[in-house]
């Protein structure tokens, strides 16, 4: 049988592209036709490849799943960033991909190796995606599953890490505005800042507010606590630099000075967080590298046929602007 090294003289590379390139490693970077060099010097040697190998050399089709409307990515950047990174890194990698949106679980699933679904699913959709055979990663979805592999940012922490920021500046009642991709289930946002703040002590009821992740949602959100809600609370974090916007201009409309009267900090860091304003202070989440890894998983489970789910989770930072006090 032909060795690596005979391979790697045949296609004129070196014997470590030779094996990542048959092990469809995928974070190696190698022309299109590099790699075919090594796929034929290979056969044309009769390298012996393993089942699992073997597939590694049929051009692989993924179907990414979006759980909401295309028109969300105009409104949240959060999302049109994480489909950039799933496009960018299959390109890379020459994988196939197709997509779709609005995915509920009331249509067939699309033809693919594998499923990247983006957003947390109904039960429908999740219920159709475990009796298929392909394999799938949830992004910025369901977390805990013994079939499936996700790839979120940990809420809880960026949860935690705001409570105890304004905490630490004095602020002893936090309020919340955020949204919800269907009316039944609280954000995961929602529920990390609800069970960590009242653990504190510092989350009440009244001061919890959804809406749909827009601004235009935002502003209402701010408005009905504006109205319904006084004194507000002085401290708020917001679900998404989106509904910030709308948030910011209702408390502007209303007289509101920010930081002085309320405080804000709100999730993703969005291009125009530091140019609005105020500029927003926020939570940096690379949804980008979300979507990229997502590819990754994928791609390396059907490689190696790992059969154990795996989670991963992409770290933020806050990034401190005009909105909170310094």
């Amino acid at each position: 049988m032909a060795t690596l090294k005979e391979i790697a003289e045949a296609a004129n590379v070196s014997v470590a592209t030779v094996s990542r390139v048959l092990n469809d490693d995928p974070s190696l970077s190698v022309k299109a036709q590099t790699r075919q060099k090594i796929l034929e010097a290979a056969e044309r040697l009769e390298y012996k490849l393993s089942p699992s190998k073997r597939n590694a050399t049929h051009r692989m089709t993924f179907a990414a799943l979006f759980t909401y409307r295309q028109g969300l990515e105009i409104d949240d950047p959060y999302y049109l960033s994480m489909r950039y990174g799933i496009e960018t890194q299959c390109e890379k990698l020459g994988v196939t991909l197709i997509s779709g949106y609005d995915f509920t679980g009331d249509k067939p699933l699309p033809a693919a190796d594998g499923f990247l679904v983006i957003g947390q699913p109904q039960t429908a959709l999740h219920t159709q995606l475990s009796q298929q055979s392909s394999p799938v990663v949830f992004i910025d979805g369901v977390m805990e599953d013994a079939q499936f592999d996700c790839v979120n940012v940990d809420l809880l922490k960026i949860s935690q890490k705001v409570i105890d920021f304004f905490i630490g500046q004095g602020y002893s009642r936090i309020g919340f505005i955020g949204g919800r991709d269907h009316p039944e289930f609280a954000d995961q946002r929602e529920q990390a800042f609800v069970e960590y703040g009242r653990l504190k002590n510092v989350v009440q009821p009244q001061d919890i507010y959804y809406g749909d992740f827009t601004s235009q949602s935002g502003y209402q959100c701010a408005k009905k606590m504006l109205q319904e809600n006084m004194p507000f609370p002085p401290a708020l974090l917001i679900a998404t630099d989106t509904m910030a916007l709308g948030v910011t201009r209702a408390l502007l409309e209303h007289g509101v000075k920010i930081p002085e009267q309320i405080a804000l900090i709100s999730v993703n860091d969005i291009p125009t967080a530091r140019f609005v304003f105020p500029s927003l202070s926020t939570v940096r989440i690379h949804s980008e590298t979300m979507g990229a890894q997502a590819v990754n998983l994928l791609t390396e489970r059907l490689r190696d046929e790992r059969s154990v789910p795996l989670s991963v989770f992409v770290p933020s930072s806050l990034q401190l602007r005009d909105t909170t006090r310094r």
